[in-house]
């Protein structure tokens, strides 16, 4: 098991500190290609340490499981801004990444919590030709000034399972409700998991929930 920090230098003289996972199988079999997954972390992990980045959700979680099955990419958020502002940077991190590795095109995967549960959101809806599922974790809604949240209906054709705590007292279970409600309305292919005595905090229980991964794995693009 490899998860390694590293920073992408971006053409506007700003860069991008970053985790990658891959898994201690990846080098053992030059010919297999794997899943791969985008995760945003939170509001709390913003800043210059990648190194906090691995304190919560999926980037905590790889570092038990060496096993773990996909690649998983994990881009810090600078100081006071939200995923929003970086979208087209996170985009050239993914690009950059992607270069250079064996990834399934069709199985790219898109998750975030808390803050990286909007970004999740934001990012989902402007590039939806580009993941196989979304999955967001307590997030709120993006800004509406930018159009959502009947911009999520973007994500018609992509398969969205979002989880939310109803007693989470840092992002409405509403937005969750009203975005699910927006893909509902138009066709969407969209799950709304909420756990009834769940705070803000329940992103340790949807990443170490078995049907979580067989869900989201079981996705492809096309």
């Amino acid at each position: 098991m490899t998860q390694t920090a590293h920073e992408l230098q971006l053409s506007d003289g700003t860069s991008m500190p970053y985790l990658l996972y891959t898994p201690d199988a990846y080098e053992a079999d030059p010919t297999r290609i794997w899943p791969f997954i985008l995760f945003l972390h939170g509001s709390g992990e913003r800043g210059h340490d990648v190194d906090i980045v691995r304190l919560h959700g999926l980037p905590r979680l790889v570092e038990t499981q060496p096993d773990f099955p996909c690649i998983v990419l994990s881009p810090q958020c600078p100081l006071d801004v939200r995923w929003p502002s970086q979208s087209e940077k996170v985009m050239t991190l993914l690009d950059t990444v992607l270069k250079g590795l064996r990834v399934d095109p069709s199985r790219l995967y898109l998750t975030g919590l808390s803050m990286g549960g909007e970004g999740s959101w934001y990012i989902g809806a402007l590039h939806p030709d580009r993941f196989a599922a979304v999955l967001p974790i307590c997030g709120r809604m993006p800004p509406q000034t930018e159009g959502f949240p009947e911009k999520v209906s973007t994500l018609k054709d992509v398969p969205v399972w979002v989880f939310h705590g109803a007693k989470d007292d840092r992002a409405p279970v509403e937005h969750s409700k009203t975005l699910a409600k927006v893909l509902e309305d138009c066709g969407g292919n969209i799950q709304l998991t909420i756990f009834p005595d769940g705070d803000h905090f329940i992103w340790d229980q949807v990443y170490e929930a078995e049907a979580t991964w067989d869900w989201l794995l079981g996705q492809r693009k096309g």
